[in-house]
């Protein structure tokens, strides 16, 4: 069969991986000139099971409501004109209780802890060096009542199966040295051993030139319009290319999604969240961590890729706009300096920002749409990476006519 794939971030690219393995002629489209060149750019990098806790939460809306006062806060609110921002909202609130919470973190860590395993089988079989870290993940805490939340909080992720253990200072310095002169800053820790990092851009791209090198075509600098569809069936894309056809079309197209399909009666609960980006440089001087966390108090990432250091923040309700300049990584920096005062080169930093499409609860979006031949894949949020390899399996099983070995409870389209 060929299948149209709309999309070359990480959730098209394995898509198509996984759909190509199965036998299916794949072409890609994408407005950018390369792959991973949005979202999948120059994310985290951290794969983590181990933090597979949803954005909405019983906090969340304080935080929101004091993100209109002070901009120091993980969550930001921005009051923009936008309706669809709105309706978004009022779906991700009714997320924020806890028995709400309690499903969605126990659905996304199933997905994480099988998409993990689904791209170390990609790596395995393909080869691709993406300068992964399988080494753990650490999630740092500054105040003892922080630590303490947090080390009851994974006690569901722990029944899950998913192993977290508690680290004091003096076992985080030991854990990672690069730490060692900032353990007295930091009440504790949870550390997540199954949890990696690695370079998602770097992977995308490999594995986009791969299916390349296998004849299939990914078709750049192309923007779709618009679907075609008679009686039921989407009889082609109108692209900037012209007029693309195909057995079968999958919709990844990160927070552009919603905006394809909303004319045609599918109303995707998918909105950008905008999150901030910085890479320095690492030179031979330097002492970086090898492995890869989070400052829970700020929500700051952080993941060595190579000869480069990533940290990642905040997540920022202000519709399609990825504008940013310098002072709004002041902060990433400052608390950079904090942790590992010789970690990389602070004074070349590179910056970035993008849009993270996320649903009210924190799952992805996987299946067949109410056309016939129109399968969605797409909603990853900020997860995407953790969970895009997993959400591509099921996608193939499916599009195969296949029982997904995963369960896609909670992240059917809908109707």
């Amino acid at each position: 069969m060929r299948i149209l794939v709309l999309g070359a971030g990480l959730a098209g690219v394995t898509a198509a991986h996984f759909l190509a393995r199965d036998g299916h002629e794949v072409e890609v489209v994408d407005r950018q000139a390369d792959a991973a060149s949005e979202t999948s750019f120059a994310n985290a990098g951290m794969v983590t099971p181990g933090h597979a806790f949803p954005w909405g939460n019983p906090n969340a809306p304080k935080i929101l409501l004091r993100s209109l006062f002070k901009a120091d806060q993980a969550l930001r609110l921005k009051l923009v004109p936008d309706p669809q921002m709105w309706r978004w909202g009022l779906k991700f609130l009714a997320q924020c209780t806890s028995e709400r919470t309690r499903i969605n973190t126990v659905r996304k860590a199933r997905l994480c802890v099988y998409s993990q395993k689904k791209l170390h089988e990609v790596a395995e079989e393909t080869g691709i060096q993406y300068h992964a870290i399988r080494r753990g993940c650490l999630f740092l805490y500054r105040e003892q009542e922080a630590f303490e939340r947090g080390a009851a909080r994974m006690k569901i992720l722990q029944d899950l199966g998913i192993a977290l253990t508690t680290l004091d200072p003096a076992g985080l310095a030991a854990t990672e040295p690069a730490l060692a002169e900032a353990k007295d800053k930091i009440a504790g820790a949870i550390f997540a051993p199954n949890d990696e990092s690695g370079d998602s851009c770097l992977f995308t791209r490999k594995l986009a030139q791969r299916l390349e090198g296998l004849g299939h075509r990914f078709r750049y600098n192309t923007t779709v319009a618009r679907f075609r569809a008679e009686h039921g069936r989407i009889v082609g894309v109108e692209t900037s290319a012209g007029l693309l056809t195909a057995d079968a079309y999958v919709l990844s197209l990160a927070s552009e999604s919603p905006k394809l399909v909303r004319r045609m009666g599918i109303d995707l609960p998918v909105y950008p969240v905008k999150g901030y980006s910085l890479t320095l440089p690492i030179r031979p001087e330097h002492r970086p961590p090898t492995i890869a966390g989070v400052d829970e108090g700020y929500l700051v990432a952080f993941a060595r890729m190579g000869d480069e250091l990533r940290l990642t923040a905040t997540a920022e309700f202000s519709g399609y706009n990825t504008d940013h300049q310098p002072s709004d990584f002041d902060g990433m920096i400052r608390l950079a300096r904090d942790l590992f005062p010789n970690g990389a080169d602070f004074e070349h930093p590179k910056y970035w920002a993008c849009l993270r499409p996320m649903t009210p609860e924190g799952t992805p979006i996987v299946g067949r749409s109410r056309y016939e031949n129109l399968w969605i894949n797409t909603g990853h949020g900020h997860m995407g990476w953790t969970m895009s390899c997993g959400t591509a399996q099921a996608l193939a099983d499916l599009v195969a006519g296949r029982k997904p070995e995963l369960d896609l409870a909670g992240m059917e389209v809908p109707s």
